[in-house]
């Protein structure tokens, strides 16, 4: 064989492959992207619109906060430790009525706590720690994101930006749902503290599942 005939063939086959690794990354592209976008729901919306529609970059993104947090491994809280997270959640609630800003406060405070007990990234790396939320987390992170805003904010009527009651009402509700997926046992906390989780259910929450009304939702429908 030719030394032209075997440059020939090995430029073929190269051609073959590159052409060959395209069409597999073509392929395996909108797998990837539906797989994110089941993993994320919302979240991955929201990376959507803050890369102005660009999906590929929105994916790059969330694929990296996987490779950072995937594997983080969620520390299981202690009966005890659970009891003093909701005693603290529902003195926040019940402070709301009076002091609806430092309640809101709180609970950015008690839900990066909570956070950071539970494994996560500590809250003194918010951005960080709301990325692996993200992750783990997704359909309920944006409440965090909202009571984080809103407890940053300046005092009503010191900045045309500041969040008004119902702002933070709502803040406080949407953040709920992040403090009870944190604070409830997971399915790797076993029986034991699963059934002592039982015990210690959020108050808000009965036994067949429904929520019995917070203060802040009886507050607004006595105000209304």
């Amino acid at each position: 064989m030719s030394t032209g005939l075997i440059i020939a063939l090995i430029v073929i086959v190269a051609v073959v492959v590159a052409v060959a690794a395209v069409l597999t990354l073509r392929a395996r592209g909108p797998r990837h992207g539906a797989s994110l976008k089941r993993r994320f729901g919302p979240e991955y919306e929201r990376a959507v619109a803050r890369h102005d529609g660009d999906a590929k970059a929105a994916e790059r993104e969330l694929s990296e906060r996987v490779e950072r947090h995937g594997s983080l491994q969620v520390r299981p809280l202690e009966p005890a430790e659970r009891e003093r997270y909701e005693a603290r959640w529902t003195a926040a609630q019940e402070r709301f009525v009076d002091a609806p800003r430092e309640a809101v406060a709180e609970a950015d405070r008690l839900i990066a706590e909570l956070a950071g007990t539970r494994g996560f990234p500590a809250g003194g790396q918010y951005e960080e720690q709301v990325a692996a939320l993200s992750v783990h987390h997704a359909h309920h992170v944006e409440g965090y994101r909202r009571v984080h805003r809103v407890a940053q904010a300046h005092p009503e009527g010191a900045h045309e930006g500041a969040a008004g009651t119902e702002d933070m009402r709502e803040a406080m509700v949407e953040a709920r749902a992040l403090f009870e997926e944190l604070v409830r046992p997971s399915r790797h906390d076993g029986g034991r503290r699963a059934a002592a989780g039982e015990r210690t259910a959020a108050p808000a929450t009965r036994r067949d599942g429904h929520r019995t009304p917070s203060l802040l939702h009886r507050r607004q429908a006595k105000e209304s």
